[in-house]
């Protein structure tokens, strides 16, 4: 990045990757201000921040008074929801959507398409043209790995997912539909208004430390480490444990973001690992930086696709880099928080053995017409 301060506006500047993007930022001397409809739970807002705007980015009226006098905008935002049975999915959120299916539960995401694609559908296009409108430079928008078709995600020898295989359609749910429309969306926009740069990156299962560990929400590798610390004797592991995946850490995920942002890349990368990894062997892996002695134990369960993985040669080639902070490595950096946080609870009286050994079933009820849940970030 140049000597220039930029001023910078976060879509969606409250989640986990936003807030972590925007501390990098920050850190490196740019102006930002964080949009959210809610505050971070987990960084002091000093940290990662120079103004904060509580609203809902599916009003336009928001929308300007975010990116008001801003030279990057990142879109980071987007209406998730959650599921019936919580699982870490395939691109890295928190529901497992081709799992429940398969399993017979039914959630917000399979039940409530129409409100999360009219809620997303809205995000995306008034906060582009806002930007536009506002005389912005550049624009990110974070897409996902579910854009990639199910058909090629059916075994655990995984397909590596490049980039051009979004355009064989049929991704595995409706939010993957609305994300690849995004796409679309901001990739014409930089096609049509001159001066106006768009950048896209799909994430892939992103995790790492200040995200959320326990209540039902939390990926796969945060509840992994939280079992290993909590399980007495066995692990809980949902499903066969065969289902493959790849993590990528959140610094290596900023490192792309801001990587892409600064190329002349017009085209969308993906930003994940591409160090696949078995359900059961991640759980030997938690367990063994836990230093435990812990037998898995497989429950019924959603298991998402069968298999999943980042196809890095396009962004090697593009921007002579990719992710290459090891699962290993990773992990133990986000166990250590997650200690961190186990800690904090014995210290306040909780039983965090009985409390957080097993992953919770999270019940969601439809959300009112025109609602959402937009406090789901990227």
């Amino acid at each position: 990045m140049s000597d220039e301060r930029l001023r910078v506006c976060i879509g969606g500047g409250g989640g986990f990757i936003g807030s972590h993007l925007a501390r990098r930022l920050v850190e490196q001397g740019h102006w930002v201000r964080c949009v959210d409809w809610a505050e971070n739970t987990y960084f002091a807002t000093d940290e990662f921040f120079n103004e904060f705007v509580l609203g809902d980015l599916r009003d336009p009226d928001v929308c300007r008074r975010a990116v008001d006098g801003c030279d990057w905008v990142f879109n980071m935002a987007a209406d998730m929801g959650g599921m019936v049975r919580v699982l870490a999915c395939a691109c890295g959120h928190s529901d497992a959507r081709a799992g429940c299916a398969r399993a017979g539960a039914q959630g917000f995401i399979m039940s409530n398409a129409a409100t999360l694609m009219h809620n997303n559908a809205l995000i995306d296009t008034q906060l582009i043209e806002a930007a536009r409108q506002a005389g912005v430079k550049r624009y990110f928008y974070a897409s996902s790995a579910c854009v990639y078709p199910a058909r090629m995600q059916e075994s655990t020898q995984a397909i590596s997912l490049c980039e051009s295989y979004a355009g064989a359609g049929e991704p595995e749910d409706d939010y993957g539909f609305e994300k690849r429309w995004g796409e679309r969306v901001a990739l014409a926009y930089g096609k049509d208004f001159e001066g106006f740069e768009v950048r896209v990156g799909r994430f892939h299962n992103i995790y790492g430390p200040q995200g959320t560990w326990r209540g039902g929400r939390e990926k796969v590798p945060a509840a992994f480490c939280r079992k290993a610390l909590t399980s007495d004797e066995t692990f809980e592991v949902w499903g066969d444990g065969e289902q493959t995946r790849s993590f990528c850490f959140v610094d290596d995920c900023v490192d792309g973001v801001l990587r892409l942002m600064r190329s002349d890349c017009s085209e969308p990368l993906n930003i994940g690992s591409d160090e696949l990894v078995s359900m059961n062997d991640l759980a030997r892996l938690a367990i063994e930086l836990a230093g435990r002695t812990l037998e898995l134990r497989h429950v019924k369960g959603p298991q998402g696709v069968r298999g999943r993985n980042s196809d890095n040669t396009l962004i090697r080639k593009r921007l002579d880099w990719a992710p290459s902070i090891t699962l290993k490595d990773g992990l133990q950096r986000t166990m250590c928080w997650i200690d961190a946080q186990l800690q904090q609870e014995r210290a306040a009286g909780v039983n965090v053995e009985a409390e957080y050994a097993k992953s919770r079933v999270v019940q969601m009820r439809t959300p009112e017409a025109g609602g959402g849940a937009q406090g789901v970030r990227e």
